[in-house]
């Protein structure tokens, strides 16, 4: 399989899509990202891009703040995006990650005066977390980054930083993934996913005011519990013990799909197994993403 990338206006082999080492954006971290996925249907031999447009109109919204003027709309870099998946010829579940940044060859960290260059790859990806079982996860020491410092709404290269030291720490205590708290001590999210616990037959998630990302995976999943599972959905606060006392908890993302949690620090969350509201999130929703549900077909765009 021949890989390409879409690299400051045009589409070259992947190899030749490199910076140089003085780029602004690679020292001070002033990129903005995205994480997209398509899902290959083997039934269908069709390749279903996920929630493009919505994507890419978080993207340039992202931009918008960090002043990186990306001269494209949300529709032409879908097209692009369709593009170069069928450039690659992908025929499994993919990954793209389209990335805005400051390309001058300049020493400063600041936000006007350079100039604005677009890259788009693609990468193979399966299941980013195991989501056959249940995970383990840590409470982070780390406190989750608040709107006057770098906004957690935005997927702002040089903010993962702080995302890497609060996963870090979970893996080296054996845990699988973070959760991160805001310094008022309310849960912010995961190191790249948002919370979602289940209380007394409701689902309940964190706001966008508690310094998250405003997740397209977790917009989705808010309408699929309600329209499809008719399960009343509240996004307000939430406490750390709170998570203890949940009857389930999950992670949704672009790149954790719905993935169950099953302990909290060295509390068990439930009956310690994938609770039935998980499960029936998760079904539904792959059932979707691989184009096996005609009422959310508006969610995807086939590439081929």
């Amino acid at each position: 399989m021949s890989r390409y990338a879409y690299f400051e206006g045009k589409f070259v082999p992947i190899e030749e899509a490199n910076i140089n080492i003085q780029t602004n954006s690679f020292h001070y971290g002033t990129a903005v990202f995205e994480g997209i996925r398509a899902y290959w249907n083997e039934e269908k031999n069709q390749l279903f891009g996920l929630f493009f447009k919505e994507h890419y109109e978080r993207m340039l919204l992202n931009c918008k703040i960090l002043n990186l003027q990306v001269e494209k709309s949300p529709e032409e870099l879908v097209e692009i995006t369709v593009e170069l998946l069928r450039k690659c010829n992908h025929r499994e579940d993919t990954y793209i990650r389209p990335i805005a940044y400051f390309s001058d060859l300049k020493i400063s960290p600041k936000l006007i005066g350079y100039r604005t260059e677009l890259a788009i790859y693609t990468v193979p990806l399966g299941n980013y977390l195991d989501l056959s079982r249940g995970l383990k996860a840590k409470t982070s020491s780390w406190h989750r980054i608040n709107d006057t410092m770098i906004p957690a709404r935005c997927k702002v290269a040089g903010a993962y930083v702080n995302s890497a030291f609060a996963k870090t720490e979970a893996l080296l205590n054996g845990y699988d993934e973070a959760i991160m708290l805001n310094p008022d001590g309310t849960v912010a999210e995961g190191s790249g996913e948002n919370v979602f616990i289940v209380r007394n037959g409701r689902l309940i998630t964190t706001p966008s005011s508690s310094n998250i990302l405003e997740g397209i995976t977790r917009n989705a999943v808010i309408e699929i519990a309600k329209s499809e599972l008719g399960i009343e959905v509240e996004e307000r606060p939430i406490l750390r013990s709170e998570l203890y006392v949940a009857d389930e908890a999950f992670y949704t993302g672009t790149a954790a799909q719905v993935a169950p949690i099953v302990q909290i620090d060295h509390v068990t969350i439930g009956n310690g197994e994938i609770g039935k509201v998980t499960k029936e999130l998760q079904r539904v929703y792959f059932s979707i993403v691989k184009g096996e549900n005609e009422r959310y077909s508006h969610w995807l765009t086939p590439v081929y």
